[in-house]
Formats: C-alpha cells, structure tokens, sequence
C-alpha cells in the first residue's frame, strides 16, 4: 500500500498530465472500491452523494466536519489511489476555519487535496464577498503550503450553482484565487464550451470542470480537453444515477407489483467478484 506521500506525489503528477485527469467521486468505501476496479486513477468526495447517504437534504450544511472526514477517510482506506475531498466551504466562515479544515483532510482522513467553496451557505447572501473569499482562500492555501507532501488545493467559484450566472465575476475571482495560492481552480456549473474555454484560458493553473449534470451540453473528456480543461469530476452524478435506479425499481414494486428491474442487476456471484478480498489500509 502506497503512503500518503507518494499517493500525494502521484496526485500532483497526475494533474500535470499528459491527457486529462478524469476524477471519480464515491459516496463511501464500497462505491470507492468499485470506481478503483474499473481503472479510475484519483478518487474525490461528494458532498451530495454523502449527505443523501445519510437522509439528509444537501446544501443546508446538514453534515458536519467530522462526518465528513470520516467519510473520506473510509474512502482514502479503501483503495491505493489519491483520493481528494469536497471540503463545501470549510465548516466554517473564517479563513481560519478554512485552514483548520485543510489540515484536517491531510493529517486525520490521509487526503491528498481538497476544495473549499466561496459559498456561504446563507440564501440572503450565498458568495462571499470577493475581498473574504480571497482570504480565506490564501488561509487554505498556507495551510496546503504547509504539509510535508503536494496537496491539490481547490479553489471554487460557486456563482453558477447559485443563480448568479456571472462569467466576468467568476473569471476574476478565480484569478484572484490563483493569485492567493489554489493549485487548481473550479467553477461548477459552467457548461457553455464557450464559457469553460475563457475560464480556462483566463488562469495558468488547472482547471476541474463538473460533468454529469442532467442539463446542457454533453461534452466528452476530448471535447473538454480540447476546451483547455486539465481536470474533470462527476460531483454527485454517479450517487444521482445509483440513487435513481434503487428509487424507480422501488417504485415499479410499489406502483406496479412487479420485479423487472431485477434482470437488468449484476447476478449476485458478479457483485460480488467485484470486491477483491484483499482489503487496502492507510499507510501514513
């Protein structure tokens, strides 16, 4: 089993290409565990994905930190590969907050990068203003700065995924965080070719574009890669396609009576081959 340094060593690398890094996202060990067997080479969080995990509505700041870094540290546990986290906005308001929270991913769930979001969390005011996002921003990315190996640290511009479909400010906030230390930077939301091209073109470090979005454009990794694009990630889409599967054949048993949606699941002995025996541990 790789220690966290060289799974570090290898992220950072991995990100510097060649081609794009094509990043999955489970939402636990065994979604983790599945991902790694089909060849992903780097593993993210997902904040969505954990929170439905838990009964829970995203986006209302219902998990706590401690949830989940749990989480990722099962998902870091379970495979040898680098494994980042959706970090939201750092549990926290402060820049202080956001610098703990980086510490935290690195040195007690074994991570090898992260995102802090500019998102608030409040609906009368949900992007910070650009002057504390920066700072909080430049805290993470000290703090990033600070531990003995690589950590991808990710800054997010959030405008899109909260009404606030502002090309011009999200370019300069993504610019400013480039400015204050982010190793990666990330726009969620943006889906236009036309706009990920000014994104990427307008920074020099990589940018993470989100895929699997049930709206917009189907963009595959060559299109994306031709767009400038040196990073891509699913967020919640496959929990959202595996969620969806377990709700309609739940439903064609309520509504209808009946059990097709059995014959298009892995035969049992399939499943379970899946799951090599051999079970991975962190290694520090």
């Amino acid at each position: 089993m790789p220690t966290q340094a060289e799974k570090a060593a290898r992220f950072k690398a991995l990100h510097e290409g060649p081609g794009v890094l094509v990043i999955a996202n489970p939402w636990d060990a065994g979604s983790a565990r599945l991902l790694a067997g089909l060849g992903f080479k780097a593993l993210s969080t997902t904040s969505a994905g954990l929170a439905f995990s838990l009964g829970r509505r995203d986006g209302t700041r219902s998990v706590s930190r401690d949830e989940a870094l749990a989480n990722a540290l099962a998902i870091a546990q379970a495979t040898s590969l680098p494994v980042a986290a959706d970090l939201e906005n750092g549990y926290g308001d402060s820049p202080e907050a956001a610098a703990e929270t980086i510490r935290l991913a690195a040195d007690a769930a074994g991570l090898c990068g992260g995102s802090i979001e500019d998102a608030t969390g409040d609906p009368s005011r949900p992007i910070y203003d650009l002057q504390h996002a920066v700072e909080r921003v430049a805290a993470a990315a000290t703090a990033a700065k600070s531990l003995p190996f690589p950590f991808m640290f990710v800054a997010r511009a959030e405008n899109y995924l909260h009404g606030r479909p502002d090309l011009d400010d999200t370019i300069r906030r993504l610019q400013a965080y480039e400015a204050a230390g982010a190793e990666v930077l990330y726009a969620p939301g943006i889906t236009r070719p036309e706009d990920i091209r000014a994104v990427c073109s307008s920074v020099s470090k990589p940018v993470n574009v989100l895929v699997g979005l049930k709206d917009g454009p189907q963009l595959s990794v060559k299109d994306l890669g031709a767009l400038g694009v040196r990073r891509i990630s699913i967020g919640s889409g496959f929990s959202r396609a595996a969620m969806t599967a377990f709700y309609r054949a739940a439903r064609e048993v309520m509504d209808h009576g009946t059990f097709e949606f059995a014959t298009e699941t892995f035969y049992m002995s399939e499943l379970v081959d899946l799951f090599p025996a051999d079970a991975p541990s962190q290694t520090r």
